[in-house]
Formats: C-alpha cells, sequence, structure tokens
C-alpha cells in the first residue's frame, strides 16, 4: 500500500517539479522589455478602444453550452456504435441500444426545452409591457 501511495508522491513531485522548471526557463530565457503598446490589452491587433468591462452577451453562452452538450454527445456515442457488433454478438446488444436510446432521449427532451425557452435564437423578441 505504501508503496503505491509514493508511486504517487513521485508523479505529483515530478510534475510540480517539471512545471516549476518551465516557468524559470521562461522567467530566465524571455525577454523583458516593456512598452506602453507591450502592456496594453490585445484586442486583434488593434488599438483598445474602450473599456474592457463590458456586459458579455448571455446567448454566447448559452450557444456555446448547447454545441459542448451535442458535441459531447457525439463523443460518448461514437465508441458505442463503433463497438455494437461485439455487444450483439455478446448478447448485450438490447441493453447497449437501450441505454444509448436514453441517453438520447435525455439530450432530446434538453434540446426541446432549450427550443421551447427560445434559447436558441439569436435576436429575441421583447414581450410588450401592458
Amino acid at each position: 500500500m505504501e508503496f503505491q501511495l509514493a508511486n504517487v508522491l513521485v508523479y505529483i513531485l515530478l510534475g510540480a517539479i517539471t512545471a516549476a522548471l518551465m516557468l524559470g526557463l521562461g522567467w530566465l530565457l524571455r525577454p523583458s522589455n516593456p512598452e506602453r503598446m507591450k502592456l496594453s490589452t490585445y484586442e486583434c491587433g488593434e488599438p483598445p478602444s474602450g473599456s474592457a468591462w463590458i456586459n458579455f452577451n448571455i446567448r454566447f453562452y448559452l450557444i456555446a453550452l448547447v454545441f459542448v452538450i451535442f458535441d459531447v454527445e457525439v463523443a460518448f456515442i461514437y465508441p458505442v456504435a463503433a463497438t455494437f457488433r461485439h455487444y450483439v454478438t455478446s448478447g448485450q446488444g438490447m441493453i447497449a441500444f437501450t441505454e444509448i436510446f436514453v441517453f438520447l432521449v435525455i439530450l432530446f427532451v434538453g434540446l426541446v426545452y432549450v427550443w421551447a425557452k427560445r434559447d436558441l435564437e439569436w435576436l429575441k423578441r421583447v414581450p410588450p409591457v401592458a
């Protein structure tokens, strides 16, 4: 038991030493010539305009979150689809199919919920105030 914990400790120490070494090498080797232009905020090569503290539109976050969810869905389904023949030959085809079907139904319900809340529309209509 102690030997397994020693392995973990060795890996943690090697990781910490490697990180410290890389940071130290970067600190030693990089040039240090601060100028006003180099210390300013990088904004696609253009001079910064306005304050960096702006309200970020939540729609970017929602669209990115929906994309990530469905991207991860493909990453989870692909291995099962690639090995489905193995599941069928071992007699577990229906179990694998049911699990993937339930997974897809849960994601489809989430998509319907997001669609019903109209969060996938880029320009949302503001309801009129009575």
